[in-house]
């Protein structure tokens, strides 16, 4: 999917929060500017000198696209601060050496003003290099494949822990209190899968591209897969009171309208914009994956995330239990099962 990075905010925002990414286009331009206050900036001169644009073009943009651009770091210096600046660089500038304001860039807002630039020639081949550079990133953290990204998460090892647990109390309510074939099990799996996400497995592994062999769940965000414990203990517990009340075992028809009920009760609002959000926008920015259903939900990812799945702090899930023998052992058994 190719990005066109002048139109979508969503797509430059996420570019511009992904830290690793940008050293390694920073290291690349090889621009520097003038280090002040622990970051590099650069006057609209030299902005427009890079791009090859005039500085009215520059300021057009600027008023144009001004929150965005403060957002990332572009600011006017005055009072203290720019008496430092000039007293550092006056002998560079060539703009504003009297003024009572000097509008600068960071590295990130100079970057951010070539990818919304489209007078310039230099700006959209640096696009077209920055957008490789993002994809060469993830592919030197993730190994080339952002399928499993979601397991370097330090959290996922938790969530995958527990799942077995609350899966088989669902299935085991669904043999106990369901009058339904063994078609149940993969049905009512995909019931809360769609009430969560708004897909079925068949879909969800569609978009992903996912082997027949290859389990869904291996792929889901913590918090996804903490979500789906929620629900299927929640159901399961609710057909045992079904069931008791009625003395018989439920029709599909019952259990549809016991989901039904239960996902639309009013406490899981907040976790289901949650989990749709997570998942639409993580998707998105780290997998180049659109779910059609949650494009609504689609947003920036910001540096914590980034930070998350390819930080310091994250890891490949078999490299996070062999560093662990409590986790190798519980691994062994799960396994075994």
């Amino acid at each position: 999917m190719k990005k066109d990075l002048t139109m979508s905010a969503v797509d430059r925002q996420n570019i511009l929060n992904n830290k690793i990414a940008i050293e390694n286009i920073q290291e690349y331009i090889g621009v520097s500017g003038m280090f002040f206050k622990g970051e590099y900036r650069f006057t609209k001169s030299q902005v427009s000198d890079f791009y090859g644009v005039d500085i009215s073009t520059i300021e057009r943009y600027l008023s144009s696209n001004e929150e965005e651009l403060k957002h990332n770091g572009y600011e006017n210096l005055k009072g203290k601060s720019l008496k430092e600046f000039k007293e550092e660089f006056g002998w560079m500038l060539t703009e504003g050496s009297k003024a009572p304001q000097l509008g600068v860039f960071n590295f990130r807002a100079f970057l951010n003003l070539g990818m919304l630039l489209t007078e310039s020639e230099k700006a959209k081949a640096l696009r077209s290099v920055v957008l490789d550079i993002v994809i060469d990133t993830l592919n030197q953290k993730v190994g080339g494949s952002t399928k499993y990204i979601n397991q370097r998460d330090e959290d996922f090892i938790v969530a995958i822990m527990r799942e077995p647990v609350y899966r088989k109390e669902f299935t085991n309510a669904l043999n106990l209190y369901l009058d339904m074939g063994n078609y149940k099990y993969s049905m009512y799996t995909d019931k809360i899968y769609e009430a969560i996400f708004h897909e079925n497995s068949k879909e969800y592994k569609q978009i992903l591209q996912l082997e027949d062999r290859e389990n869904p769940r291996d792929t889901m965000y913590s918090e996804v897969l903490k979500l789906i414990a929620s629900f299927e203990i929640g159901i399961a517990d609710a057909m045992r009171i079904k069931f008791d009340t009625v003395k018989r075992k439920l029709q599909p028809t019952e259990l549809d309208n016991l989901i039904n009920d239960f996902s639309n009760n009013r406490f899981w609002i907040p976790q289901l914009e949650d989990v749709r959000t997570k998942m639409a926008c993580r998707d998105y920015g780290l997998r180049n994956i659109i779910h059609e259903r949650l494009k609504p939900y689609i947003g920036s990812l910001n540096g914590d995330e980034y930070e998350r799945f390819l930080g310091d702090k994250s890891k490949e899930l078999i490299d996070r239990v062999m560093d662990d023998e409590q986790l190798l052992e519980i691994f062994k058994r799960l396994k075994d099962r």
